[in-house]
């Protein structure tokens, strides 16, 4: 009897060490994650209620991913603007705003965050009255025009080579675009990387002035990585998982 309950006790130590271990594991696994530079900046701004960061510029060296990002931030009376240096990113993050260059990838306003990729100064600032207005443009239709106080935004937000149509506007807010899609235009082509393609147009960028093998190379190694990566992390996920289910399952003995 006292040989039975003395196994009893054991195979409990023992389900109680491997499920410690199988925990202990998990913490280490969270421990390693990294988070995005995105996280980070939005981390650093979680007292601000309305801010934009746009995704600048991009670039790639060897197997290293690259991001530049822009951060406006609104405050009452003033709109400060910080320029990022570069930071190394995921191939999963990469690959996943390969298409968003030039756009805003994070937005806050009035507290409430997106992180829906959206034209540069389209969720807060083109339509409020606070910074500018809409000026015919003599062909009946109408453009974003900021006041004199705001109009280096326009520079920031890249306008004035691609100019805020109220039309676009009109169908990015009510095409059901606003917090839930990606907009790059009625095309698909008047924002983001698309529209990046020449450095004789809009802004010259790092990568708007690479090569098109060079972007496309890219472009192809990054989703082949990507996805590698994705499996990678689903099949540790699921190896985890059946560890962690087998642990709980056979932790205590009869």
């Amino acid at each position: 009897m006292n040989k039975i309950k003395s196994i009893g006790i054991l195979s409990v130590i023992l389900g109680a060490m491997v499920m410690n271990s199988c925990f202990s594991g998990t913490s280490s696994r969270k421990a390693k994650f990294e988070k995005t530079p995105v996280d980070e900046i939005i981390m650093s701004l979680r007292n601000e209620t309305d801010y934009t960061i746009i995704l600048a510029d991009m670039d790639s060296k060897g197997n290293d991913y690259l991001h530049k990002y822009d951060v406006i931030i609104e405050r009452p009376d003033t709109v400060l603007v910080e320029n990022k240096d570069w930071s190394k990113v995921s191939d999963i993050f990469f690959d996943a705003n390969i298409n968003n260059l030039g756009m805003a990838i994070v937005t806050k306003k009035d507290n409430k965050l997106s992180k829906v990729a959206s034209p540069a100064g389209y969720n807060n600032f083109v339509g409020n009255e606070k910074y500018g207005k809409w000026v015919d443009n003599g062909s009946g239709g109408s453009f974003w025009e900021f006041y004199g106080k705001y109009a280096f935004l326009s520079s920031v937000f890249n306008m004035m080579s691609y100019p805020a149509r109220r039309s676009y506007w009109n169908d990015y807010n009510g095409g059901g675009y606003y917090g839930r899609s990606p907009y790059y235009g009625p095309r698909g082509n008047s924002y983001g990387t698309r529209a990046y393609t020449k450095t004789d147009k809009g802004r010259t960028t790092t990568w708007s002035s690479k090569p098109s093998s060079f972007k496309q190379n890219v472009r192809n190694n990054v989703s082949r990585s990507a996805k590698a990566s994705k499996t990678r992390i689903s099949r540790n996920k699921s190896r985890y998982s059946s560890s962690s289910s087998r642990s709980r399952s056979g932790g205590f003995g009869k």
